[in-house]
């Protein structure tokens, strides 16, 4: 540890606040909270770190803090600054997956809504929904049963709503604040359990219109009692209340956290949702900050309980949210919280499972090609392909494969320069060459087998060049592509001959991956390669525009869409004067139009 650390955790304070780690560079790398920074700062410094931790405290040159007067504001300003910083070591909320939400708005004349995000703007929301199929049954029997606005802006006549008794037309006819509030109030109490209310309301309803012989209006009743009971009835009962919770535990195993939320909607457990992630620092303090992280954007949706595993921090989380937030210790309610907490134990171990199964299925892949071939193992694959259209701007493209998985920091981009028009063998040659010669130079190791994106013609020239030029005799196969330009075939020995591989095989996808990523990773290095060209062609005929200039305005810009849209004070920037600048413009839109 430097001096400069030593000293400032000798003068941290013994009071809340959040700290920041930062590495050599000054980045932000970590962030976190803590009743007393104190203690919490220099906790990273002393003793022992599992893994994880001992990774990040590696990484710590520097630190700063801020000081705050509670633990509730320590605990907003870390989720504030893990947004605003994205820290490479922290936990982060990536929602993938968003649920729907049944919204009533703010508005003179509301109306009802599906939505997927929970604003601040004091409308009421409900939920989450399991899926939006199912958030849309319920609206759409709400809009059977209120007469709420339909429209989202009001028409100049009544509509169809109206006629079907299912709006009161405020477009229209004037509807009283107080008949607005009556229809949320009830709209609300009917979303918050009470349907079971408007259940037996309707079959009051139902009965008295039997009664009077109006069997049409009888028949109404009962459908709406129908679509009730097929709506708001659908899941089974898992608790004896109707209180909305969520219910939360983790679990942890070599270095990744699995987080699983269970919602509890009127007594009915109606959808979970999975999330796992590698995490660095405390486990508990990680698990809080995802909670909190989780929430920050649903406060006008909250349920009205929460329940956490007995290692979290409840108390500062319900005073934040205002709701009800516990630890159980006992009862049907821990058991729900231990469920939560196993089902999180099971989702890690069969994510181990899995990755250990695609890691051994790989990695007998890569022995089982070494096995046809009959070549020993091929640890390191290196494979080629070639992209140009009608011969312009050629170019070749390598890719790593090590151990079977893509090595992206090994790839490397050719510019073809000794061959001119669509000469595949030329361009083979030419990349082989300049590739293995600098292996030779550099005393670099070579690859067990080269892939090359092709058939016999670009075989043998990548062989002829290696064994007659370089004197090198490494295993070289190609990959012959069927009329739909699908990997068909390998091909392999000297003459290449077809090989029997099967094409269901793990070792034939393995093919079929690295043909697929060398051909993804050419295409890009071409269609670059056209822009610039493009680019610098267009603007050499302004005059005025020199290599230098071209350069900075392609380094700048980066496309000649973003040149034409930009203004003279972005060329200003860029050392232009206001006369060049308005040339540029006025060239390139031509050009467009």
């Amino acid at each position: 540890m430097n001096r400069t650390l030593k000293d400032k955790l000798a003068v941290l304070p013994e009071k809340p606040g959040c700290y920041l780690m930062k590495n050599a560079n000054g980045e932000i790398i970590y962030v976190g909270k803590a009743k007393v920074l104190k203690n919490r700062v220099r906790s990273y410094f002393t003793g022992s770190h599992n893994g994880k931790t001992q990774l990040l405290v590696s990484e710590i040159a520097d630190f700063e803090y801020i000081v705050v007067s509670s633990a509730i504001e320590a605990l907003l300003l870390e989720c504030n600054l893990i947004k605003k910083h994205d820290p490479r070591y922290n936990v982060m909320l990536r929602d993938d997956k968003t649920y729907p939400y049944i919204k009533i708005t703010n508005e003179a004349q509301p109306r009802l809504e599906i939505t997927r995000k929970v604003l601040k703007d004091k409308a009421k929301y409900f939920g989450p929904y399991p899926n939006a199929g199912d958030a849309s049954e319920v609206k759409k029997l709400l809009d059977r049963l209120y007469p709420l606005r339909k429209c989202r802006s009001m028409p100049k006549q009544v509509c169809l709503y109206y006629h079907l008794g299912q709006c009161l037309a405020p477009c229209v006819y004037e509807v009283s604040a107080e008949e607005n509030q009556r229809l949320v109030d009830e709209i609300s109490r009917f979303l918050d359990g009470g349907h079971e209310q408007m259940k037996q309301q309707l079959t009051e309803k139902m009965l008295q219109a039997a009664e009077a012989m109006e069997f049409e209006r009888a028949k109404e009743f009962r459908d709406q009692i129908k679509s009730i009971e097929a709506v708001m009835e659908k899941q089974k009962i898992t608790f004896t209340d109707t209180v909305d919770r969520d219910i939360i535990g983790f679990a942890v195993e070599k270095g990744w956290m699995c987080i699983q939320i269970f919602y509890m909607r009127q007594g009915k457990m109606i959808e979970r949702q999975t999330t796992s992630f590698p995490y660095y620092g405390n486990e508990s303090e990680d698990f809080m900050s995802y909670v909190t992280q989780f929430y920050y954007d649903k406060q006008n949706a909250l349920p009205k309980e929460i329940l956490l595993p007995e290692e979290s921090e409840p108390e500062l989380l319900s005073e934040w949210l205002g709701v009800k937030v516990l630890t159980p210790k006992r009862s049907k309610k821990r058991e729900l919280v231990q469920m939560a907490c196993e089902n999180a134990r099971i989702a890690l171990q069969e994510k181990f499972a899995l990755m250990s199964k695609d890691d051994a299925r790989t990695v007998q892949a890569v022995h089982n090609l070494g096995h046809v071939l009959g070549i020993g193992v091929p640890h390191r694959i290196e494979a080629f392909d070639n992209s140009n259209i009608q011969g312009t701007e050629p170019v070749s493209a390598m890719i790593v494969f090590t151990d079977g998985r893509p090595d992206k920091k090994e790839y490397r981009k050719f510019k073809i320069k000794t061959v001119e028009g669509p000469d595949d063998y030329g361009s083979m040659r030419e990349v082989i060459r300049r590739r293995y010669s600098r292996l030779l130079k550099e005393n670099q190791p070579l690859p067990d087998l080269i892939v090359i994106d092709g058939g016999k013609g670009q075989i043998s020239a990548a062989m002829d060049v290696l064994e007659n030029e370089l004197g090198l005799y490494i295993p070289v196969c190609g990959l012959a592509k069927d009329e739909k330009h699908k990997t068909a075939q390998l091909m392999y020995g000297d003459p290449p001959e077809p090989v029997n591989l099967k094409r269901d095989s793990y070792e034939f996808y393995l093919l079929q991956r690295i043909q697929d990523e060398v051909h993804r990773f050419a295409i890009t290095f071409h269609r670059q390669s056209r822009t610039k060209t493009m680019l610098s062609s267009q603007l050499d005929e302004i005059p005025g525009i020199g290599e230098k200039r071209r350069k900075l305005l392609f380094t700048h810009f980066g496309s000649l869409k973003k040149m034409r849209e930009a203004t003279v004070e972005d060329f200003r920037q860029l050392g232009i004067g206001d006369k060049l600048a308005k040339q540029i413009i006025a060239h390139l839109r031509k050009l467009e139009s």
